[in-house]
């Protein structure tokens, strides 16, 4: 044994808050690729030591993304609630982590501290965080939302229904309709990506699926998800429409690569909110994110690939959503690699969102190119499934053939609800077990019998 061996000390240095969350995030290929990620583990641990240090009250001085450019930036600083976050406003980071897994964060005190929050302060203090510190301090987070049902209380799991077909032929959509109310799911939202994306298109489809909900009285909401400017223009022809769409980013340019800004979004939720088609609240929007967003638009700037998805939940919180959804694996490889680097971001993405007071769903998904595989989708959607997720995605066989990737499927979240004892939205269990697809312990029937659900087969013409 050599004794007397001389030590290698290597210095790290953080110039600016943006270097210091880049270098402190866990590995992806997302800032691997935009030369953002820690050189090292030793570095990347370092990073972390001085980040938990930063007092939280930094994160409104120093802006990652100047005031005067960005208009995201701007709503973050001037939306800011003083008195929502004078109770942390004396922590550091790493205390600030400790206090989210202690008693005094409850259900109550998460939800009066959400409009205090900053989405940088989440962001780099979910870098702190083990998995598992994820999932505890998201399941306190209770974000519920309203308009024919309600979504995310408390033992519930909603599930948007997802019928796309490659070509929006009625039929097909009609038949995966049919497919997943059968299994109990459409309460979150019948959502269909259209395969184009024009006001006429957009409007058959609306139609399609407003004439399915009227004709067996289903309480929930409809979405065809086009551009935000197109479902401006359908409601100024009438059109039967419950949920905007929209996908945004963390950062005034990425926003402006999607055709958007701040000012068309108000437009919109004040356009929806004046139809008044909701029952039961007024929550009349749906945005979807996802990391590596922002980077493959080259409108990051220069921002970790995690912070500036968190920024985007800032965006989303503005509108009062009904729902918000990270496709966490959608972009591909370039940016989260493989199975782990996506539960991560999974985990990371439904954090911060609920953290911020936003109705956090998650597309549990991946690309046929990425090193990811179903089992690595089942472990994510059981781990969401714990921390408390509003909404998951039903794609019939668990594969959209639309968009050509591999998401989760109606008996997916069937297996969760059972799992965990799960249960629809509650007006849309009312009507589930009404039509006896669901029987009174909150099961999904193994076979539809019954006058009801007889009519629910009729509907289709399958009867």
């Amino acid at each position: 044994m050599q004794t007397g061996a001389p030590f290698s000390f290597e210095r790290f240095t953080f110039p600016d808050l943006k270097t210091l969350l880049a270098k402190a995030s866990p590995l992806r290929s997302g800032d691997v690729l935009a030369g953002l990620a820690a050189s090292s583990d030793e570095e990347r641990v370092a990073a972390r030591f001085v980040l938990a240090d930063v007092p939280l009250k930094r994160f409104l001085s120093e802006v990652l993304v100047p005031y005067e450019d960005d208009d995201v930036t701007r709503m973050i600083i001037d939306d800011h609630d003083a008195d929502a976050f004078a109770p942390v406003s004396s922590l550091t980071v790493g205390e600030f982590r400790n206090w989210l897994l202690g008693d005094d964060a409850t259900p109550e005190a998460l939800k009066h501290l959400a409009p205090g929050l900053t989405p940088e302060m989440v962001a780099a203090v979910s870098k702190l965080m083990r998995n598992q510190d994820l999932i505890a301090v998201a399941k306190k987070c209770h974000v519920v939302t309203a308009f024919r049902n309600t979504i995310g209380l408390p033992g519930h799991l909603s599930v948007r229904l997802q019928p796309n077909h490659p070509t929006d032929d009625p039929a097909g959509v009609a038949a995966s309709i049919l497919d997943g109310l059968m299994h109990g799911s459409g309460d979150a939202v019948i959502g269909i990506n259209p395969a184009t994306d024009s006001p006429e298109a957009m409007i058959e489809l609306l139609k399609l699926i407003d004439e399915v909900r009227e004709r067996i009285d289903i309480p929930t909401q409809s979405c065809v998800l086009a551009h935000v400017t197109t479902a401006i223009d359908v409601m100024a022809r009438n059109a039967p429409v419950d949920l905007v769409f929209q996908s945004i980013a963390g950062t005034q340019k990425a926003n402006e690569s999607f055709g958007i800004n701040l000012a068309m979004l108000a437009e919109a939720e004040d356009a929806a909110k004046g139809l008044k088609r909701g029952t039961v609240g007024d929550n009349v929007m749906y945005f979807e994110t996802g990391q590596g967003a922002a980077l493959s638009a080259d409108a990051h700037e220069g921002i970790d690939q995690q912070t500036v998805e968190a920024r985007a939940y800032a965006v989303a919180r503005k509108y009062s959503p009904l729902l918000v959804n990270t496709v966490v694996g959608f972009i591909g490889p370039e940016y989260l690699f493989d199975g782990k680097q996506i539960t991560r971001a999974g985990l990371e993405d439904h954090f911060c969102g609920k953290l911020l007071g936003v109705p956090m769903g998650c597309d549990v998904c991946y690309t046929n190119h990425a090193e990811a595989d179903q089992d690595d989708m089942d472990n994510l959607l059981t781990l969401l499934g714990v921390a408390g997720c509003n909404f998951v995605i039903g794609v019939p066989g668990a594969d959209d053939i639309m968009l050509n990737y591999q998401s989760t499927s109606f008996h997916d979240a069937m297996y969760l609800r059972s799992v965990l004892g799960l249960q629809p939205a509650p007006e849309f269990a009312a009507w589930l077990r009404k039509m006896e697809i669901l029987d009174q312990n909150g099961r999904t029937r193994p076979q539809l019998d019954g006058q009801a659900a007889q009519n629910l087969l009729a509907w289709s013409g399958a009867a």
